[in-house]
């Protein structure tokens, strides 16, 4: 006869917990907020676009990036509470590509594929 009730509380608190919630404080959810950076960088072609886009999805707190080719600005979607525009720009820097007025990293920059170089035609370089 003890078990009914027993289980019977069991069971309530089982529900009673499954439908429970946590609330998000509004300073919870604005530290949450996504942010948006523009970077202009020297990439100019479509490896270029997935290279970059490809190295900044591995960055801790971002959650898209996406490069415009013909204007070559990188905009990149970020959680503030994970990481910031100087560690964004050092990330495309360390691409091999120039994030704003910062120069690539030279080790990472000989590393591109030439066509990708600021050496090529499409840079202006004769």
């Amino acid at each position: 006869m003890k078990f009914f009730p027993t289980l019977l509380c069991t069971l309530a608190l089982l529900l009673s917990a499954q439908f429970s919630q946590a609330q998000t404080t509004p300073a919870a959810k604005a530290k949450n907020s996504a942010e948006s950076l523009k970077i202009k960088t020297s990439a100019v072609c479509d490896m270029c676009k997935a290279r970059l886009e490809k190295a900044l999805a591995y960055e801790k707190g971002v959650q898209s990036a996406v490069l415009d080719v013909p204007s070559q600005v990188l905009t990149v979607t970020y959680r503030a509470d994970k990481t910031s525009a100087e560690k964004l720009r050092a990330a495309v820097q360390q691409t091999g590509y120039d994030a704003d007025a910062a120069p690539a990293d030279e080790r990472a920059y000989t590393r591109l594929p030439e066509c990708c170089k600021k050496t090529n035609a499409v840079h202006g370089a004769e």
